[in-house]
């Protein structure tokens, strides 16, 4: 007989968000046989929330485990409440966590969090830096399982040169830090005038159209593509050399893989989950946070030396391949059976 679970996320793309892990791990386990009911796709927070609380009492008495995202921020207070509403009902349930700030939450509300996380039947830290943030904390019960790509779906791309040409994939939130890109664009423009910069994603706080203003101030023109799927930022890439991160904070974000998988370089802050997830100058380059300067002349660095760009990018290919679903899905499934 099919496991069945009960996914608790926000599963937001057909308003037009990226699409969180609640979708693709969610369909990932559809596809190995699961049997899987969400919640939640309301756009209103508020209404979100109730949503997952009646789909929590609703199913709780017939799935074998409940799935939480669990996040930093505001939806943390979602997590907390399905899961024990999930105690009252005697269901196992898993928290999955997301928030680069986390640790964060768990110095803010010790109790809360305890209530949260020590009765999970298990949590589950997508990055090595969580399960040592939330280790140090006490927290026996995390396990590590990494983000997963479908890694025949990103073809790699084995450049001749590396050229001024900048991709930035992320939602516009003031915590991706956005306008740090079109810093490093301005300063990039002194050495190369063709340099260019295309920035992918959808609006969340009202960080897009602060960028634009900023790149305004700047004089520089960048290209807004707002949301593209997968697909369609894949085949973007293309036409780019240079992948840059630059977030304030961060757990283990899967544009970070995909350029990986891709064959882009990567350029990131060094912030959160980060260094956990890749390694300076073996397989990516790390500046501090809100460095401009630095990130300019890490992507100076590899133009002017495309033999170190060709180790980096083969280097993260290697290794993210270790993170294909073909092999992470193991691992769920010991989890859940």
């Amino acid at each position: 007989m099919s496991k069945s679970v009960l996914y608790i996320g926000n599963k937001l793309s057909k308003h037009g968000y990226n699409k969180t892990t609640i979708e693709t791990l969610g369909g990932s386990f559809e596809e190995e046989g699961f049997v899987v009911y969400y919640s939640s796709s309301n756009k209103n927070q508020q209404l979100r929330l109730l949503d997952m609380i009646l789909s929590t009492i609703k199913y709780a008495r017939i799935v074998d485990y409940i799935i939480i995202d669990t996040y930093s921020t505001s939806s943390f207070w979602y997590a907390f409440f399905c899961s024990q509403i999930a105690r009252i009902f005697n269901v196992k349930y898993i928290s999955i966590l997301h928030g680069g700030d986390l640790p964060k939450r768990l110095n803010k509300n010790p109790k809360l969090s305890r209530m949260l996380f020590k009765n999970a039947f298990q949590n589950v830290a997508p990055s090595k830096y969580l399960l040592s943030e939330f280790n140090k904390k006490g927290f026996q019960n995390v396990i590590y399982i990494p983000n997963s790509i479908e890694i025949k779906d990103y073809s790699f791309k084995e450049r001749k040169v590396f050229e001024p040409k900048l991709l930035w994939v992320r939602a516009f939130s003031t915590i991706y830090n956005p306008k740090m890109a079109v810093d490093v664009l301005k300063k990039l423009q002194f050495y190369y005038p063709n340099a260019t910069l295309t920035m992918v994603g959808p609006d969340k706080d009202g960080s897009m159209e602060a960028t634009k203003q900023h790149a305004k101030e700047l004089d520089v023109n960048v290209c807004f593509t707002n949301r593209l799927s997968k697909e369609d930022w894949v085949k973007l890439s293309e036409d780019f050399d240079f992948f840059i991160n630059t977030t304030h904070f961060d757990n283990t974000p899967v544009s970070v893989m995909e350029a990986m998988a891709l064959g882009l370089p990567v350029i990131s802050t060094n912030v959160g989950g980060i260094p956990f997830l890749v390694k300076h100058n073996e397989n990516a380059i790390l500046v501090e946070a809100n460095d401009s300067h630095a990130m300019t002349n890490a992507i100076l660095s590899l133009i002017n030396d495309n033999a170190k760009g060709f180790y980096l990018v083969k280097n993260a290919r290697i290794f993210v391949e270790q993170m294909d679903w073909d092999i992470v899905k193991n691992e769920w499934k010991e989890l859940l059976s």
